[in-house]
């Protein structure tokens, strides 16, 4: 029922972002000057003003042709071959005494070649405007007024509607969020569509919107977007709201993209902003373009060499025919009369013998015209449209999972996929799932899980060594552990050790017990329970971050309920052997990024200690370890090394306590920092990280499974048989990238490897400079 709330929650402190809170600097100068003077009048849309902008509707249009256009430009792609024009030179030319055949013998067949051909795009474009017409023709609620909201068609919006878009429905156009079904105003939003990403993004509206919580507060809401003009850029957004003669500014994360999904989230409430063919990613669309083959390509050159050869014949046997023709006098009596059927006076003209050639020349290239087959280019085209049955039709093309057959929307390319020499692929949901399994740690130096991982067993079937066949006699007896315990998604760890409590038992219970509760403390994820079941499950921003909370809820450590300001845990208490809840406060989250490769949260204990609690990459963490927290580095390191082998993605867990003062200081410029709208507002966020991620405390290392997708090694095996040269692009260590590329036949024995590395402390000492010039030098002297 429209206005009731799903969950009190609040998410103001978990993300670096600060509830629109932002101040006006560095970009937010450039509104209402030249590519930032858009203006959206929200909830008003046909007003005067509004009027007077004239923004296009939200009708999108993807086909190639119009009933206006299609029979220009279709005739247009049917004689850019070369082949159509000869024909049609030779169809002109047919009406004239000059040809040797009736005029029906050469149009008729140039019609049907064109007509089939034209046919067949009419029919292509048509399932386009099909695939429009569903799109522009959904559904959305939106405010029709006096605080109701009705249905809508997504074509007929307008930019400064209100509109309401419930779970799982995708945005009819890019919006501004307003409100969603949190407290906090924030929404999930999925956006495969535009990225192919498929973790989800967190979006969160302005605080001075966040209270519109049902339709009815909508009846006097009036407000006014100043932002950007529409633009191709799907990362980057500056504009403000003015509401009540207050400014806010608005920045990306109140942006809601067209084709994007709204997930796990009842509803939101969003103004249209962009509509149709000025939406980020119609921006970045292109129209359909002419495609041409390879093979019509090269049809066209074969065509060039038989008219050239066409043309030389007609040449020669039209200059024998002038030498011989006016030679054909004798006495003032043509010799051989009889080569004149008819009255004419100029085709052959012993008097005017090279008017009688060239005429000869144009009769003799519609002569021979078939030395040019014209049913070439219809043959093809039967055989690509029934390749293109064949394609959507085929059952080992289809994605059982997602209901989804393969579908070929145009068939003019068919014949490029077997002539692909070279394909580019990325590691992560591509090779591999993207559903990552928690299955191995490294705990104060001792390791922990006796899980077999996929690259493992590739690695035991490919080579013979003591190791590889001891992983193939385990890999039984897991598989019988396995049978006889439930699965879980995103856990696979076995080891009786620290499992079913049992990790009190161990030397360092102390160290574990701070491992697991920072697993099950340092992440952004949201506990979901079923009203059912009562289990918990998590929504997480990233794989890794769900196998991580799923892994601490098994071995002991239960994440299940967040609020703006805590974290609650149900821990095993290693005295009393029982659970307890514990509730830790969230002083600041410090996201992670590609550039810090980490991420930390600060949070106070109920003893009142501040802890700073982070995880990360290697090659980061380790370098910003205590000199007296460093105790189980070298058994760490090895351990990472192990888990780099054997495919598996790794993390390093730290931590260290703050005092009052550090951390007072720190927070302060964190704040700043964060409500900054400038271009470097992230490096300035960094730069603050930085001063307080130091001086952990070494706990230990996590590893996660992310499995091949079924098929892949015997996929890469043929198209590496087919001389297809494959390239992946992956994040990984280069151990655990090597090992994976064997494990999925994409690297084989025998094969020369050459490894190219800049990891080293020299180039790191540079980078740290900032001598980007210098770094380039070394890398190129170290590879020459």
């Amino acid at each position: 029922m429209a206005g009731g709330r799903r969950k009190r929650q609040h998410f103001g402190r978990i993300h670096a972002f600060s509830c629109g809170r932002a101040s006006f600097n560095g970009e937010h100068s450039l509104i209402g000057g030249p590519g930032f003077s858009r203006i959206v009048f929200c909830n008003d849309p046909e007003c005067f003003e509004a009027g007077q902008l004239k923004y296009g509707g939200n009708y999108v249009r993807t086909t190639k042709y119009t009933l206006a256009t299609y029979f220009p430009k279709a005739l247009f792609e049917q004689f850019r071959r070369v082949a159509n024009i000869y024909f049609l030179i030779c169809a002109i030319l047919s009406f004239t005494a000059l040809s040797p055949y009736s005029a029906y013998s050469t149009v008729f067949p140039l019609v049907v070649v064109v007509g089939v051909t034209m046919g067949k795009e009419a029919v292509e474009d048509w399932r386009r405007k099909r695939q429009d017409i569903e799109m522009n023709n959904r559904k959305v609620k939106y405010h029709r007024g006096d605080g109701v909201f009705d249905y809508a068609k997504w074509m007929d919006l307008k930019v400064g509607d209100v509109v309401k878009v419930e779970k799982d429905e995708f945005f009819p156009a890019d919006l501004i969020l307003l409100s969603s079904s949190y407290d906090d105003a924030i929404c999930y939003v999925e956006t495969t569509n535009l990225d192919g990403e498929t973790n989800l993004k967190l979006k969160q509206a302005l605080d001075v919107t966040a209270n519109l919580l049902d339709d009815s507060r909508f009846e006097n809401f009036r407000a006014i977007i100043k932002c950007e003009d529409p633009n191709a850029n799907l990362y980057s957004f500056v504009g403000n709201l003015q509401l009540e003669e207050q400014q806010f500014p608005l920045t990306p994360q109140q942006l809601l993209l067209r084709d994007s999904k709204l997930r796990n989230t009842d509803y939101i409430y969003g103004v249209v902003i962009f509509t149709g063919h000025d939406t980020k990613v119609i921006q970045n669309s292109t129209a359909p373009p002419s495609k041409r083959s390879k093979i019509e390509r090269r049809m066209d050159k074969l065509v060039y060499l038989l008219f050239s050869a066409l043309v030389f014949l007609s040449f020669i046997g039209s200059v024998f025919f002038g030498i011989t023709t006016s030679k054909d006098l004798e006495n003032g009596v043509m010799t051989r009369w009889y080569l004149r059927p008819d009255d004419t006076t100029i085709y052959y003209d012993p008097k005017r013998a090279p008017v009688a050639a060239i005429l000869h020349f144009l009769t003799a290239l519609m002569l021979y015209g078939y030395l040019i087959p014209i049913s070439l280019y219809v043959s093809i085209e039967i055989v690509k449209v029934l390749q293109s049955v064949f394609i959507n039709q085929d059952p080992h093309m289809y994605y059982e999972e997602g209901d989804k057959p393969a579908r070929a929307r145009t068939s003019n390319l068919n014949e490029e996929l077997g002539q692909v020499d070279t394909i580019l692929s990325d590691k992560t949901g591509t090779l591999t799932c993207n559903s990552m399994e928690f299955i191995k740690c490294s705990i104060a130096g001792t390791a922990y899980g006796h899980g077999i991982t996929e690259v493992e067993r590739a690695l035991a079937r490919g080579k013979e060594t003591p190791l590889a066949q001891e992983v193939v006699e385990d890999e039984d007896n897991v598989e019988e552990i396995n049978e006889t315990k439930p699965s879980i998604k995103g856990y696979n760890f076995i080891d009786e050790r620290i499992t079913n409590g049992n990790w009190v038992n161990e030397p360092r219970a102390d160290v574990i017990q701070n491992f697991l509760r920072l697993l099950a403390a340092c992440h952004t994820a949201i506990p979901e329970v079923d009203d059912e079941t009562g289990k918990i499950s998590y929504e997480a921003e990233s794989p890794d971050e769900a196998a991580f909370v799923i892994g601490a809820r098994e071995l002991g450590f239960e994440f299940y309920e967040r609020t703006q300001t805590s974290i609650s845990l149900h821990e095993l208490d290693p005295m009393s052997g029982r659970k307890v809840a514990r509730t830790y406060k969230l002083m600041n989250i410090i996201e992670f990024s590609s550039a810090r490769k980490r991420m930390s949260v600060i949070v106070r204990n109920e003893e009142g200690r501040l802890l700073l609690l982070s995880k990360g990459a290697d090659s980061v963490m380790f370098e910003r370890l205590a000199q007296d927290g460093r105790e189980f580095e070298v058994q760490t390191r090895l351990h990472i090394n192990e888990y780099a082998d054997a495919g598996l993605r790794t993390l390093v867990l730290a931590y260290r306590e703050l005092d009052e003062e550090e951390y007072n200081e720190f927070n302060e410029e964190f704040s700043q920092a964060k409500n900054l709208v400038s271009a470097d507002r992230e490096e300035i966020i960094e730069e603050v990280a930085e001063r307080i991620e130091k001086d952990l405390i070494l706990l230990g290392a996590t590893a996660v499974e992310d499995k091949l997708q079924n098929g892949v090694p015997e996929c890469i095996d043929k198209l590496a048989q087919a001389g297809i040269k494959l390239w992946v692009l992956t994040g990984d260590k280069m151990e655990t990238a090597i090992n994976i590329g064997f494990a999925c036949s994409l690297l084989r024995q025998g094969m020369k490897q050459i490894i190219i590395n800049s990891e080293t402390p020299g180039i790191r000492a540079l980078e740290k400079a900032g001598d980007k010039s210098a770094v380039d030098e070394v890398i190129v002297n170290s590879f020459c």
